[in-house]
């Protein structure tokens, strides 16, 4: 009999070594490296998944693709996300930080699902009967749906295998084991060889699987970083916990885009969609109040209005303070630095901080212009019409430049009652249709500060 083989796997790079270091030498993070236990693959992988006699080979033209067969939820937020709904056969990863509501979303799309639709719901975490308290909570009554409370793998597959269930939903991966390896629960090992066999089982019989997958003290999908590259798609739930928005983000998908999102609001009864981000975004916003702006991004196909506020106050420390939630920390030191070069204001002593209300992350380069506005708009105590949107990417040399989707942006702040928008001059050209809303084109930040603190 074959021994089994001991290494040791870094969980953020996957790199795999002979024994185990502080530091991982391929990407250099600290203490990564987990031990990985490596059983003959004969023990465990062939036995679980039923087997074939012989492949089915065909020529690429005689397979017919005409007719692309998905599981519509009555969820559209979900649908925009995995790209048009739920393909037969895929695998699809949920993640997300605890208490997110990634179980919460799952036992909703077993409700909103097509009432033909036959699904079996299989949680290592919960018993059967906090199972049936919680779907009881969120309204959960569909006559479809089969519950299990197991951690074998072994068990899902033949459960899988007799009751051929439309959909399987696993929660979560971390709990499942293989009876076959001697590792524990949510070691690389277990976690790369039960998504394996789900991967299998799902590709064999056309059956989609929704998998959920705990997150590090980092924020990134615990196990193996491979278990990424497996899978069809990899969904992320996110939010602030003490907030009430939450955001599901594709991060990859095979069947789709990845830069949809879907916006959704956590409520007594669960997770409500946000059909409408913006508006949602933009409630309770403070009138004639400095530092605060409306910028315009866009996620996927959607433009999305978000405020962003700025504080700046003399610093009492040596070093003074930065700090950005919702925006990327670097651009932010690189906005502050332009401002203080190109536009003489300073930022040295000062410290600085930048909020994205509603949990909104923004990674456009089209925020700069908002970010920059709203802190000189704090630092002198000028305050931005309420009327007033802007977007724009801002050069080193304090230019402005330009950025795509303007006529879909502009038609939703004028949309939401938006009299004004400042945008690059550029960008003015690429607007074919008549809009009832001022443009503003600027070239230089100067032009943009001066115009919206006119």
């Amino acid at each position: 009999m074959a021994k089994t083989k001991i290494n040791y796997v870094c969980t953020q790079c996957g790199a795999i070594q002979p024994k185990w270091m502080g530091k991982c030498p391929d990407c250099g993070s600290w203490n990564t490296l987990v031990e990985n236990v490596e059983a003959p693959v004969s023990r465990f992988a062939s036995s679980a998944v039923p087997q074939t006699a012989k492949s089915t080979v065909q020529k690429l033209e005689q397979i017919d693709s005409s007719e692309e067969q998905r599981y519509l939820t009555q969820m559209e937020e979900l649908n925009r996300v995995l790209g048009g709904g739920i393909v037969p056969g895929s695998v699809v990863l949920l993640s997300g930080d605890p208490g997110i509501g990634k179980s919460t979303l799952l036992l909703q799309i077993c409700q909103t699902i097509s009432s033909d639709a036959q699904i079996l719901y299989v949680s290592g975490e919960e018993s059967l009967r906090q199972i049936k308290l919680r779907a009881a909570r969120l309204g959960v009554t569909t006559p479809n749906l089969s519950l299990s409370s197991t951690t074998n793998i072994e068990a899902v597959i033949e459960s899988i295998q007799s009751l051929k269930p439309d959909i399987v939903m696993v929660d979560s991966i971390q709990t499942m084991n293989l009876s076959a390896l001697n590792s524990s629960s949510g070691s690389v090992t277990q976690v790369r060889e039960c998504t394996q066999l789900l991967i299998n089982i799902a590709k064999t019989m056309e059956i989609p699987v929704f998998i959920v997958g705990h997150v590090n003290k980092d924020g990134a999908i615990a196990g193996p970083k491979v278990m990424e590259h497996m899978v069809d798609a990899v969904l992320y739930f996110e939010g602030e916990r003490n907030l009430s928005y939450r955001i599901l983000r594709a991060i990859k998908n095979r069947y789709g885009s990845t830069n949809e999102i879907g916006v959704f609001e956590m409520g007594e009864n669960g997770l409500d969609e946000v059909t409408n981000p913006s508006k949602a975004m933009l409630e309770g916003r403070p009138e004639n109040v400095s530092g605060t702006c409306v910028a315009c991004v866009i996620e996927g196909s959607r433009p999305i209005l978000a405020e962003v506020q700025a504080l700046v106050s003399k610093s009492g420390y040596a070093v003074p303070k930065r700090m950005a939630t919702g925006f990327d920390y670097n651009r932010l030191s690189l906005i502050l630095a332009v401002l203080e070069k190109r536009c003489g204001y300073f930022f040295g002593t000062l410290d600085a901080y930048i909020n994205v209300v509603g949990g909104m992350k923004l990674d456009e380069p089209a925020a700069d212009l908002p970010i920059a506005l709203s802190l000189v708009s704090n630092l002198t105590d000028k305050v931005i019409p309420d009327d007033l949107v802007a977007f724009g990417e801002i050069g080193l040399a304090g230019e402005m430049r330009a950025v795509n989707r303007v006529l879909v942006r502009v038609k939703e702040a004028q949309r939401l009652g938006f009299k004004r928008c400042i945008l690059p001059k550029q960008c003015i050209a690429a607007i074919s249709a008549e809009v009832d809303i001022q443009l503003i084109g600027v070239s230089t930040l100067s032009q943009a500060l001066s115009a919206a603190m006119a």
